[in-house]
């Protein structure tokens, strides 16, 4: 029996033409009758760092529509209040029956893939341990060093306060390595039960992948392994069917992030990426169903962090929207998304690792973590094993993140993500095989996500947010004024060049709020500059494309 070991990166292929299809049903707007979701406390205050309460996107999807197409015949499967859609599966005449309704906006194929054949595992029988300061790492020392989560550990950062959800294909929660974890939540989206482990109709591998991915990113077993987040606290969301090689689908995904932000999920992680009805023309941000509901998920203040993919070769391809290789998949290619590279222990790319930049031009992926020969759990022993993939890279920038977050857990999620971009090893010369380089923990912790002159900070007014930070091409600048002010607002660059003013004039008492548009300049770093007759005050801000 060929044993399975998914590493996010598969091959997408088409659906055959059947008499049933799966498809996305998108609703023209909401009706009134339905009340919005209870959010978790967690998810409440998590909000409040993006100044975000109720929303549209917490009100359901209309059970009148539902209840039509279900006469017609239709199998309703996820229900996205984030999309305003509902995933079903019927035939292809009522598809088309359903598509005629007036409250339909449009019909769309549900994505799929089907595992690829480029596996990249060894096990390990050799046993390396060693100690670092008070802990004990064992096989996971190198992949912790390599990323300076060591020195954040010693800190006392270890992802205390933080709430993390893992999407992935099962977890075996019964290894020693998750004892002392803090599991607050568990789902299976595939069965549609509470529980991730197999069950009695899954493939023996099934809960395979999503244990090892787990453990890189939070095991705590001292001597063996060791992930970066063990402090802090779960949700575990089983998506990924692998059944007789079957399709997996994105409605899974979008219904266990919706679940998840509900839940008060912090940082999202995820080894997943789609191309099945999409092509490398639509990794432009704004096209894949993952990649949609990944942005509304930072919006929401949830940091969601993804694998680049496995579809590594040595050179693009001359037609790169005709090919499934060489670049990124959905949602890596979403603006607000953490994608994730691999790297051996030299920091060197692997040879698998997708490449960027997306189809409008922005620079993929974001930073590295070791994905060649990383350490994890086996899922059916208490022995450890490595393995090779953006999988296993992935989980370590998650894990990361949730260790930067429980050291400033004010930071909202693109703070978060300007932090680790710009304390990475290749910040000064990002490209699109390593993004901007290998994580530094400690580093992105130290570092000031504002540059403020506090030498000179009037009380008569204050910069309240630059958000989305980075950004790429618009983003928002908000102050508020006491008085009445004559008010200079403006951009340089990082040598003190004038950019653009802004805004020059006296402004009435009150919040104000201006959008600039950096497109026609070049990436990098530049400064919003506030003046009034009593001072001054400057934020740092990063353009991104």
């Amino acid at each position: 029996m060929k044993k399975y070991f998914l590493f996010v990166t598969i091959i997408f292929l088409l659906n055959k033409a059947s008499a049933s299809e799966k498809m996305w049903i998108y609703f023209t707007d909401k009706d009134n009758s339905g009340q919005n979701i209870t959010l978790d406390d967690k998810a409440i205050q998590r909000r409040l760092k993006v100044d975000i309460k109720d929303t549209w996107y917490d009100r359901p999807v209309a059970q009148s529509y539902i209840a039509v197409m279900e006469e017609l015949g239709a199998v309703i499967h996820n229900k996205s209040r984030w999309l305003n859609a509902v995933s079903i599966t019927s035939d292809i005449n009522i598809i088309n029956e359903i598509s005629l309704l007036p409250f339909v906006k449009k019909t769309v194929p549900v994505a799929v893939y089907k595992k690829n054949k480029r596996e990249f595992s060894q096990l390990q029988s050799s046993r390396k341990l060693s100690v670092i300061d008070s802990l004990d790492y064992g096989y996971a020392q190198e992949q912790i060093e390599q990323i300076n989560c060591h020195t954040a550990h010693q800190a006392g950062y270890t992802g205390q306060g933080v709430r993390v959800l893992i999407l992935d294909t099962g977890f075996n929660t019964e290894r020693s390595v998750f004892d002392s974890l803090t599991i607050i939540d568990e789902w299976d989206f595939i069965n549609n039960d509470g529980n991730t482990e197999n069950e009695a109709n899954d493939y023996s591998s099934q809960h395979n992948h999503g244990t090892m991915v787990f453990s890189t990113l939070a095991g705590y077993d001292p001597g063996n392994l060791i992930g970066p987040a063990f402090g802090a606290e779960f949700l575990l969301a089983k998506t990924e069917d692998v059944t007789n090689e079957s399709q997996v689908e994105e409605d899974n995904y979008v219904a266990a992030l919706e679940w998840g932000e509900q839940l008060g999920a912090d940082i999202m992680s995820s080894s997943l990426g789609y191309l099945d009805w999409y092509s490398y023309c639509d990794m432009d941000g704004n096209t894949g169903v993952t990649t949609i509901a990944v942005d509304i998920a930072t919006s929401l203040g949830m940091l969601c962090i993804t694998s680049a993919g496995n579809w590594g070769t040595s050179s693009p391809p001359p037609n790169p929207c005709d090919t499934l290789y060489y670049y990124i998949s959905a949602p890596a290619d979403a603006d607000s998304v953490i994608s994730v590279g691999a790297v051996n222990s030299n920091g060197e790319i692997a040879f698998f690792s997708s490449h960027g930049p997306t189809y409008d031009g922005r620079i993929k992926p974001e930073v590295c973590a070791r994905g060649v020969s990383t350490w994890g759990v086996n899922a059916n022993s208490d022995s450890y094993r490595t393995a090779s993939g953006t999988s296993l890279s992935a989980p370590l920038v998650s894990g990361a993140a949730a260790v930067i977050l429980s050291a400033h857990s004010d930071w909202t999620p693109m703070q978060v993500r300007e932090a680790m971009m710009m304390t990475a090893d290749r910040v000064d010369n990002p490209d699109n095989n390593y993004g901007y380089g290998v994580i530094d923990v400690m580093a992105a912790i130290d570092y000031e996500t504002s540059s403020i002159n506090h030498n000179n900070i009037p009380d008569e007014f204050l910069i309240l947010n630059v958000y989305p930070n980075p950004f790429n091409p618009t983003t928002t600048i908000r102050f508020s004024l006491e008085a009445r002010h004559a008010s200079l607002l403006q951009v340089f660059d990082i040598t003190g060049r004038l950019v653009e003013t802004i805004e020059n004039d006296k402004l009435l008492p009150g919040e104000h709020a201006y959008t600039w548009d950096a497109s026609g300049l070049s990436s990098g770093i530049y400064f919003v500059q506030l003046k009034t007759p009593s001072g001054s005050i400057t934020q740092k801000i990063t353009y991104l494309k």
